[in-house]
Protein backbone atom coordinates (compact mmCIF):
# COMPACT_ATOMS: atom_id res chain seq x y z
CA UNK A 1 0.00 0.00 0.00
CA UNK A 2 1.49 3.53 -0.94
CA UNK A 3 0.32 5.75 2.37
CA UNK A 4 1.37 9.10 0.55
CA UNK A 5 -0.74 8.29 -2.19
CA UNK A 6 -3.53 7.62 -0.07
CA UNK A 7 -3.05 10.48 2.42
CA UNK A 8 -3.09 12.97 -0.75
CA UNK A 9 -6.35 11.27 -1.97
CA UNK A 10 -8.38 11.72 1.26
CA UNK A 11 -7.58 15.04 0.95
CA UNK A 12 -9.02 16.16 -1.84
CA UNK A 13 -11.68 14.42 -1.36
CA UNK A 14 -11.91 16.55 1.38
CA UNK A 15 -11.23 19.23 -0.42
CA UNK A 16 -14.27 18.51 -2.29
CA UNK A 17 -16.51 18.43 0.48
CA UNK A 18 -15.23 21.49 1.98
CA UNK A 19 -15.95 23.30 -1.66
CA UNK A 20 -19.43 21.87 -1.91
CA UNK A 21 -20.51 24.05 0.98
CA UNK A 22 -19.56 27.19 -1.35
CA UNK A 23 -21.85 26.48 -4.18
CA UNK A 24 -24.27 28.83 -4.83
CA UNK A 25 -25.72 30.00 -8.33
CA UNK A 26 -23.35 32.64 -8.46
CA UNK A 27 -19.93 32.42 -10.73
CA UNK A 28 -18.21 31.45 -7.81
CA UNK A 29 -20.47 28.80 -6.68
CA UNK A 30 -20.01 27.05 -10.16
CA UNK A 31 -16.05 27.36 -10.12
CA UNK A 32 -16.39 25.72 -6.61
CA UNK A 33 -18.51 23.13 -8.05
CA UNK A 34 -15.87 22.23 -11.05
CA UNK A 35 -13.35 21.96 -8.18
CA UNK A 36 -15.32 19.87 -6.02
CA UNK A 37 -16.22 17.68 -8.99
CA UNK A 38 -12.15 17.26 -9.81
CA UNK A 39 -11.12 17.21 -6.57
CA UNK A 40 -13.62 14.22 -5.69
CA UNK A 41 -11.97 12.42 -8.95
CA UNK A 42 -8.86 12.98 -8.56
CA UNK A 43 -8.89 11.91 -4.84
CA UNK A 44 -11.35 9.22 -5.35
CA UNK A 45 -8.38 7.80 -7.93
CA UNK A 46 -5.63 8.48 -5.87
CA UNK A 47 -6.93 6.22 -2.93
CA UNK A 48 -8.17 3.34 -4.90
CA UNK A 49 -4.26 3.37 -6.50
CA UNK A 50 -3.01 3.85 -3.05
CA UNK A 51 -5.07 0.61 -1.59
CA UNK A 52 -5.20 -1.55 -4.75
CA UNK A 53 -1.65 -0.96 -6.10
CA UNK A 54 1.23 -4.26 -4.91
CA UNK A 55 4.43 -3.43 -4.65
CA UNK A 56 6.85 -4.89 -7.39
CA UNK A 57 9.02 -7.51 -6.58
CA UNK A 58 12.68 -7.52 -6.18
CA UNK A 59 13.83 -9.82 -8.74
CA UNK A 60 11.65 -11.14 -11.86
CA UNK A 61 10.04 -13.90 -10.79
CA UNK A 62 11.21 -17.42 -12.87
CA UNK A 63 9.52 -18.35 -15.85
CA UNK A 64 6.58 -20.76 -15.59
CA UNK A 65 6.26 -23.86 -17.52
CA UNK A 66 3.84 -23.93 -20.01
CA UNK A 67 0.66 -25.46 -19.38
CA UNK A 68 -1.82 -26.69 -21.45
CA UNK A 69 -4.98 -24.35 -21.26
CA UNK A 70 -7.69 -25.29 -19.33
CA UNK A 71 -11.16 -26.70 -20.32
CA UNK A 72 -13.78 -23.66 -20.50
CA UNK A 73 -16.73 -24.62 -17.91
CA UNK A 74 -20.19 -24.07 -19.15
CA UNK A 75 -20.01 -21.01 -16.44
CA UNK A 76 -18.49 -19.07 -19.16
CA UNK A 77 -21.32 -19.56 -21.67
CA UNK A 78 -24.03 -18.87 -19.33
CA UNK A 79 -21.72 -15.93 -17.97
CA UNK A 80 -21.25 -14.81 -21.62
CA UNK A 81 -25.53 -15.22 -22.22
CA UNK A 82 -26.48 -13.77 -19.49
CA UNK A 83 -24.57 -10.29 -19.51
CA UNK A 84 -25.59 -10.24 -23.04
CA UNK A 85 -28.93 -10.68 -22.64
CA UNK A 86 -29.10 -7.83 -19.58
CA UNK A 87 -27.29 -5.17 -21.65
CA UNK A 88 -30.05 -5.89 -24.16
CA UNK A 89 -32.99 -5.67 -22.09
CA UNK A 90 -31.16 -2.36 -20.36
CA UNK A 91 -31.06 -0.90 -23.96
CA UNK A 92 -34.59 -1.54 -24.74
CA UNK A 93 -35.92 -0.28 -21.35
CA UNK A 94 -33.93 2.80 -22.75
CA UNK A 95 -35.20 2.75 -26.12
CA UNK A 96 -38.94 2.63 -24.92
CA UNK A 97 -38.84 4.78 -21.92
CA UNK A 98 -36.28 7.43 -23.54
CA UNK A 99 -35.99 7.47 -26.96
CA UNK A 100 -33.50 6.65 -29.75
CA UNK A 101 -30.80 8.81 -28.25
CA UNK A 102 -30.92 7.26 -24.65
CA UNK A 103 -31.20 4.37 -25.87
CA UNK A 104 -27.75 4.89 -28.18
CA UNK A 105 -25.89 6.42 -25.19
CA UNK A 106 -26.37 3.49 -22.72
CA UNK A 107 -25.63 1.71 -25.77
CA UNK A 108 -22.14 3.31 -25.86
CA UNK A 109 -21.60 2.91 -22.39
CA UNK A 110 -22.41 -0.58 -22.04
CA UNK A 111 -20.01 -1.37 -24.98
CA UNK A 112 -17.59 -2.95 -22.45
CA UNK A 113 -20.08 -5.08 -20.94
CA UNK A 114 -21.38 -6.66 -24.08
CA UNK A 115 -17.97 -6.82 -25.77
CA UNK A 116 -16.56 -8.91 -22.39
CA UNK A 117 -19.89 -11.40 -22.52
CA UNK A 118 -19.33 -11.67 -25.97
CA UNK A 119 -15.79 -12.66 -25.43
CA UNK A 120 -16.54 -15.36 -23.18
CA UNK A 121 -19.06 -16.81 -25.57
CA UNK A 122 -16.62 -16.96 -27.95
CA UNK A 123 -14.34 -18.64 -25.83
CA UNK A 124 -16.45 -20.84 -24.73
CA UNK A 125 -17.23 -22.05 -28.19
CA UNK A 126 -14.14 -22.02 -29.40
CA UNK A 127 -12.44 -24.47 -26.64
CA UNK A 128 -15.57 -26.55 -27.26
CA UNK A 129 -14.39 -30.45 -28.97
Amino acid sequence: MRWPVVVVGFALIALAVAAITRVSDTREGLIAEVVALLAAVAGISLSIYGLAARRRPGSPPAPRPIQPPHPRSMKDLRLGVAGIALSLLLVIGLAVSGGFRWAALGLGLLLPMISGSVYLCVRYLRASP
